[in-house]
Formats: structure tokens, C-alpha cells, sequence
């Protein structure tokens, strides 16, 4: 299971840079137990173009992952893999201004970690609040879902969804998690 970060697993907060502004959207945590206690690797692939505009450092994506860990962890949930892109194609500044085959909507991030964790992409699941999520997880051979969370409410229905092995729009994580797992 691939889930985008910001809007669909936590609050949206506009270029998140500080700890205590992550929040667990709701049934997030009792979500990724579940998928964790049905022994399905759960990773989070993010955009973070706020490292290539200057905004906030890498170390910093890496503490945000670790509080993520801390509140996922009472439920009894946790992510086995984060991949994040730091780059942007126009906006970054020095080497982080370049288009790479990572950020969404490219697949990069996916790819990566599926070798790194062995997974079968054809089998797995892309679900966000972009449709750059789902064309990510389009391009990785993923089917893919859209949460109606973060910017999902924004997002135009007007594409062909079975142009990217689409299976539906979600009020909830939790509600297209458990249309997947159907």
C-alpha cells in the first residue's frame, strides 16, 4: 500500500515544517494497523518541494517521519518504508532544482521502494489526495485511489479513470482501504 503523506494520511498543513503541526487525520492509525496486521507493507511516498524552495531541510522530513512513527504507534501501526522527493523542476534552489524521475508524478519513489522491499506493483495500491498520486502510482502499474482529505475536495473528477487503474473516489483513508482489501 502506497499513501501520499500530507492530506491523506495527516493533516494538510501548506509546506508541513514543524513536529507538533502533525495530526493523524481520522482512522488513519486504526487503518495502518490494519493493513500491517494483514502482513501488507505500507509505504509513504511524499513530495516535499519545501527542500528545494529553501523552507525547511531534509533532516527535518526525517523528524516529521519520526513523530508520524510516535503517533501511529498507540494504534499498534507503522509505515515500513517513507520515500520522499525533495526536488522541484522550476522552483529549487541549487541541487535540489532539477526534475527527476521521483516526484509525483513520476513513479520514482514507488519503484524505489518497490525493489527495496520486494513488492509487486501490479498487486499494490497508490491512494492520495492529488491526481498526481494517482498518475504516480498509474506509471508504477499500481491501481490507485483518490481521498476526498487534504486537497482530494479540490481535485476535478474529469479523467478517465480507467486510464489509471482507478477504482474510486474516498471520504476517508480508511473507506478506500477497505474497497481495496474488498
Amino acid at each position: 500500500m502506497f499513501l501520499d503523506r500530507d492530506g491523506t494520511i495527516i493533516e494538510e498543513k501548506h509546506y508541513l515544517s514543524r513536529v507538533q503541526d502533525v495530526v493523524l487525520l481520522p482512522t488513519v492509525g486504526e487503518t495502518i494497523a490494519k493493513l500491517n496486521s494483514l502482513s501488507i507493507p505500507v509505504v509513504v511516498a511524499t513530495n516535499q518541494a519545501g527542500v528545494a524552495r529553501g523552507f525547511f531541510s531534509e533532516s527535518c522530513i526525517h523528524e516529521i517521519h519520526a513523530r508520524l512513527d510516535e503517533l501511529l504507534a498507540p494504534h499498534g501501526a507503522h509505515i515500513d518504508r517513507y520515500e520522499h522527493c525533495p526536488n522541484h523542476p522550476t522552483e529549487g534552489i541549487g541541487a535540489y532544482r532539477i526534475d527527476c524521475g521521483a516526484r509525483k508524478p513520476q513513479p520514482g519513489m514507488l519503484t524505489r521502494a518497490a525493489v527495496a522491499l520486494n513488492l509487486d506493483l501490479a498487486r499494490s495500491c497508490m491512494i492520495g489526495d492529488r491526481r498526481g498520486d494517482l498518475e504516480a502510482g498509474y506509471r508504477a502499474g499500481c491501481s490507485t485511489a483518490l481521498v476526498r482529505t487534504g486537497y482530494g475536495h479540490l481535485e476535478p473528477l474529469d479523467f478517465d479513470p480507467p486510464s489509471l487503474r482507478f477504482f474510486g473516489v474516498f471520504d476517508s483513508l480508511g473507506l478506500a482501504v477497505e474497497a481495496w482489501l474488498s
